[in-house]
């Protein structure tokens, strides 16, 4: 049985307030705006330094990687 209209209810949508329009001298003072720049470029930087990080952890656990490393002290050390 389908419910008859009345007892259908109304979806009503949330007042949605339109966005001004976006005119030539509202574009200049929104894109002129960098006050965030800094802190989105320290946060790709650390990103990035955090991966580079894990890519040496990596890379240095490699078991090729640490005897090189070991054969390397070795020679240092070594008196001949």
């Amino acid at each position: 049985m389908s419910p008859t209209p009345r007892a259908r209810r109304i979806r009503r949508r949330p007042h949605v307030t339109p966005l001004p329009p976006l005119g030539t001298a509202r574009a200049r003072s929104l894109f002129a705006d960098e006050s965030g720049a800094a802190t989105a470029e320290y946060a790709i930087a650390t990103m990035a330094a955090v991966a580079f990080a894990g890519m040496l952890v990596v890379i240095m656990r490699s078991d090729a990687v640490r005897g090189i490393l070991e054969d390397l002290v070795r020679r240092a050390l070594t008196v001949e």
